[in-house]
């Protein structure tokens, strides 16, 4: 459980100061963008495991018709979350990319019911629905249906549920994620070669070499966060993401200077109100198990 906190963590920090990256790059297009971060994902991670020399699972998979089918699924699912975060942050909806990772863990905790048979106790119900009602007051005073946070907080939720559900080594499981929607990524170049539309290749030496380590960026915090979600409860795991939607919140505000309410500043006190909440039934939960 602690070493599962602690990946979580680590991932949560990574993932909450990556506008700053993608910022990088906000003159080539979503789609390009994340065609380039497949494809140096896959080469990072497809050095990292032959370095491991974990062939051995690979074969594995390639020989599980049910486990290539979930890869896939955890591929395509992760694929659409990036393609939607980098549009988001790079077209000044940051602020909607934090709604929706706080949007995240209310959906984890009903996936965990749902499909996990995870059970919170009173105190974890008490947070999850202080965090619901701030999630709410943040979407109302939000003025219109934030598509980009539901759909953010819906395809990182499924992954989530899918790794819990995948039983494999997280540098080859995400290898094998990479694996399935490489194709699809080395069409798109092809295309965009094709019609004339390439923008990253023309980027000066500097940005295009920062864009290379795409891979390395996209493929940290998805190790760690993988290995986390082998050691922690599902809806516990959805607590501690409020780190990565909290940090871009106050990217957005002190950095990219968007706009933000009263309201929302509101909400956000209310979230961390039940991320306390949340965390002291969950050790008084840890306390009484120990001492029965």
């Amino acid at each position: 459980m602690n070493n599962g906190l602690v990946n979580a963590i680590i991932a949560y920090i990574m993932w909450g100061v990556l506008p700053l990256y993608w910022k990088l790059f906000d003159n080539v297009p979503a789609g390009e963008i994340l065609s380039h971060r497949v494809v140096w994902s896959f080469v990072f991670m497809g050095i990292l495991v032959a370095v491991q020399r974990r062939w051995g699972d690979l074969k594995r998979i390639a020989a599980s018709r049910s486990l290539l089918l979930s890869l896939t699924a955890s591929g395509l699912l992760i694929a659409a979350n990036w393609l939607i975060f980098i549009w988001a942050v790079n077209n000044g909806h940051v602020v909607e990319t934090s709604l929706g990772y706080y949007l995240n863990p209310l959906l984890n905790v009903l996936l965990a019911v749902v499909f996990l048979r995870e059970k919170p106790n009173r105190g974890q119900w008490l947070a999850i629905a202080i965090a619901g009602a701030a999630v709410l007051i943040i979407a109302v005073d939000y003025g219109r249906f934030p598509w980009v946070a539901i759909s953010l907080a819906v395809s990182f939720g499924l992954y989530g549920l899918a790794k819990k559900k995948i039983v494999q080594d997280a540098s080859v499981g995400l290898f094998s994620e990479t694996a399935v929607i490489l194709p699809v990524a080395l069409g798109y170049w092809i295309y965009l070669a094709a019609v004339g539309k390439t923008t990253a290749w023309t980027l000066p030496a500097p940005v295009f070499v920062e864009l290379l380590l795409s891979g390395v960026v996209t493929a940290l915090p998805l190790l760690f966060f993988a290995r986390a979600a082998a050691r922690m409860a599902l809806s516990t795991l959805g607590f501690v993401q409020y780190i990565g939607p909290t940090i871009m919140l106050l990217l957005s505000v002190f950095v990219f200077k968007e706009s933000v309410s009263p309201v929302l500043l509101i909400g956000f006190g209310l979230i961390w109100t039940a991320l306390v909440v949340y965390a002291t039934a969950s050790v008084r939960s840890t306390k009484l198990a120990k001492a029965s």
